[in-house]
């Protein structure tokens, strides 16, 4: 069973700025280039049958493209014993919107979002214990500007485990519409 999950791709740029985050912090594994995306709704392990059908709802999002600006660093857990710390994105409503109509679809079809609760982020480093603190990082970085990005599409993800980390990769892409009537 494919293990996947629906998210917004990160702009080359933006991702050259996010990798430059990237230092010596205890038990910090750093996202690699091709690792770096913004979730939108874990699915989780699919029955291959509902992949046709998560793309149909999936194809039923209707939200006019608009533009995030990534920006700021936080973390989840403490700044001392971090689990993963990440790029926040703003204006974070749109972004809610968009996320709750595509959960929405989903949910009310069968699906369960492994990650009921949404807070809008980019994954740049995951920790393992002992973990060194990234309070410093955060401090210096808290209005750090990383780029702008476009949100015109998502995509579905499916993640495949691998030895340096989840390696992702693209089943289909969702087109926004430039107009919604």
């Amino acid at each position: 069973m494919p293990r996947l999950f629906f998210g917004l791709e990160i702009p080359e740029a933006v991702k050259a700025s996010l990798l430059q985050m990237k230092t010596q912090v205890a038990g910090a594994r750093w996202q690699s280039r091709g690792q770096l995306h913004l979730t939108l709704a874990f699915l989780g392990q699919v029955e291959e049958p509902q992949v046709a059908l998560a793309c149909d709802l999936a194809r039923g999002v209707t939200r006019a493209p608009f533009e995030l600006n990534v920006q700021g660093l936080g973390c989840f857990g403490s700044p001392e014993s971090p689990k993963i710390l990440w790029a926040g994105v703003s204006p974070e409503d749109q972004l809610r919107e968009f996320q709750q109509n595509l959960a929405n679809r989903l949910t009310n079809n069968g699906f369960t979002l492994k990650n009921p609760s949404f807070k809008p982020h980019i994954t740049i480093s995951r920790f393992r214990p002992p973990t060194g603190s990234v309070a410093s990082l955060l401090e210096s970085h808290r209005n750090t500007s990383f780029g702008t990005m476009p949100v015109k599409d998502f995509v579905l993800f499916e993640s495949t485990p691998g030895a340096g980390g989840s390696v992702y990769t693209v089943l289909e892409r969702f087109v926004l519409p430039t107009h919604t009537d």
